[in-house]
């Protein structure tokens, strides 16, 4: 063995590990949230004391437990998956049953509302119909429980089908498959005349899954139990910023309190990032900071625009003023600024940001070093 041949060894031990590390977190997580499902269903269909519960049952689980991930949106998450993908019963119990600590712990009490669910026997025995239907084996194992949710929203049964072997077959990342549902990408394949040439130019512009993409998740890290500030990636601008925050505070003048980084936002089933939130004690306000490392573009005024109106619906006291929302850019259009900013909340502003140069000697050095 020579260097090279260790460099490679070592390489492919850290690929091949990580990978099947990440891929035993997503079997756990699509076990455990198609579980919760299964109960849950299971309870609202059969539960002793259901009835004292009615539609405030979810909203009655996350105040009961009060565990990190687990709340009302997500409990109407796992119960979608589980009354849309019936067929993975066996792999759930095989999963589970298949490790001897787990085994040891799991009563029949446990797994017979499971194993007897007449809600999962129709749908399964309705299924097995389908030959287009992809196996339950492969859904399984093949696709994380981030795409498994975006693929349950769909109604269409052949729909669901197509974008389960689009995905599985281009090894697509979720943020991929989103972008594909959202681009309409089965509606384009029905209508085109070379299906198999319109999918080869899909998969060959696809982004593909990567480890990390399983494990860097909200949902993935909120069910490891990790620290909330592991939800985001935090980018150079943004750090040096807060390293240096009593200078930025006096530079964006008195009054300013920091109150959050990365501050979660939810809306709808989806997470957004207000970079930055301040509070003003005089103007009695929030200021909302969006920070980009690029020009100003329409978008970037429009996500603001998004964050101030929830914040008047959801942040904001009776005895304070509407929020404040800052845009900082490295270029701006004045132009572009006045249409794009037009019609939307006046308490919007769009700014240019300036950064520390390099020292004349260290340009000279860089490029010295260059190669041409």
């Amino acid at each position: 063995m020579d260097f090279e041949a260790l460099v490679k060894h070592i390489c492919t031990i850290q690929n091949t590990l990580q990978a099947q590390a990440a891929h035993a977190v997503n079997l756990a997580l699509t076990s455990r949230n198609w579980l919760m499902g299964c109960y849950i269903v299971e309870f609202e269909q059969n539960g002793e004391d259901r009835a004292a519960y009615g539609e405030q049952l979810l909203k009655k689980l996350e105040q009961r437990l009060k565990t990190k991930g687990l709340n009302e949106r997500r409990f109407r998450e796992f119960r979608r998956l589980y009354l849309v993908y019936p067929q993975l019963k066996e792999q759930v119990l095989h999963y589970i049953m298949a490790g001897n600590e787990i085994r040891h712990t799991l009563s029949a009490e446990f797994t017979e509302p499971i194993r007897h669910s007449v809600c999962a026997e129709l749908q399964t025995s309705e299924i097995q119909y389908n030959k287009w239907s992809i196996p339950a084996e492969r859904l399984f194992n093949k696709l994380p429980y981030s795409h498994l949710k975006f693929i349950s929203k769909i109604e269409n049964p052949t729909k669901r089908a197509f974008y389960e072997m689009e995905a599985i077959r281009g090894c697509w990342s979720a943020r991929e498959l989103e972008r594909q549902i959202a681009s309409l990408y089965y509606e384009r394949s029905g209508l085109s005349k070379n299906k198999e040439a319109l999918s080869a130019l899909v998969q060959q512009q696809a982004t593909l899954l990567q480890p990390k993409d399983v494990i860097n998740t909200p949902v993935t890290l909120e069910f490891l139990g990790l620290n909330e500030r592991a939800l985001v990636t935090e980018n150079d601008l943004e750090q040096s910023i807060l390293d240096n925050l009593q200078h930025f505070l006096l530079e964006m003048g008195h009054g300013f309190c920091f109150e959050a980084r990365q501050k979660r936002i939810l809306i709808d089933e989806d997470y957004f990032f207000a970079d930055l939130v301040f509070y003003h004690r005089i103007l009695k306000c929030h200021v909302i900071v969006e920070l980009k490392i690029d020009k100003f573009r329409h978008e970037y005024a429009s996500q603001l625009n998004m964050y101030l109106n929830y914040f008047k619906a959801e942040v904001m006291q009776p005895d304070d003023n509407p929020p404040i929302g800052i845009l900082l850019c490295t270029e701006k259009g004045d132009t572009l600024v006045k249409y794009a900013t037009a019609g939307l909340d006046p308490n919007i502003f769009v700014q240019k940001y300036m950064i520390e140069l390099p020292s004349e000697e260290e340009i000279k050095e860089f490029i010295a070093s260059s190669n041409y």
